[in-house]
């Protein structure tokens, strides 16, 4: 994979705060023309730089002002098992990060719900059909300091 370049990088930052940007708006923004802008947005998308363009939603005007941060802990672990997992929650919605951590815990979710008894319902009725689940460790928000989605480049 090529190097990237200061014009790809002011792109890249460019788009973070404002993917809804055209070609032109972009061009001027970097001070290019729009056909090697055009190009290079190409090539970066082509390279998966830029994975995918998304409307960022305000969770609490939906509904959705619950954060809980839970850690999981698996009763075995081997590739079988955590594959099996990591399928299972990709298909819950209410799970909207997902890591794989060390330490004392196996993975760590984000979830979003409406209130507690969404995600107890959550708890109880999805996780807790997981046959791997050993044990789980719930932390609520209390509220949000920062929430930056972009990367520091």
């Amino acid at each position: 994979m090529e190097q990237l370049d200061p014009t790809d990088l002011q792109i890249l930052r460019t788009l973070q705060n404002n993917a809804k940007l055209t070609t032109k708006e972009l061009a001027e923004a970097v001070h290019l023309t729009q056909t090697p802008v055009f190009e290079r947005l190409k090539r970066l998308e082509r390279q998966g730089f830029i994975k995918r363009y998304v409307a960022i939603l305000d969770p609490e005007l939906l509904g959705l002002e619950l954060i809980v941060f839970c850690n999981v802990k698996l009763r075995h672990m081997n590739r079988d098992i955590a594959a099996d997992f990591v399928k299972r929650i990709q298909q819950i919605p209410e799970v909207t990060e997902c890591y794989n951590t060390s330490g004392n815990y196996d993975y760590l979710l984000k979830i979003r719900a409406r209130d507690m008894q969404q995600y107890r319902d959550f708890v109880l009725n999805k996780l807790g059909t997981i046959e791997s689940l050993g044990s789980l460790e719930s932390t609520f928000v209390m509220g949000e300091v920062k929430q930056n989605y972009g990367i520091n480049i």
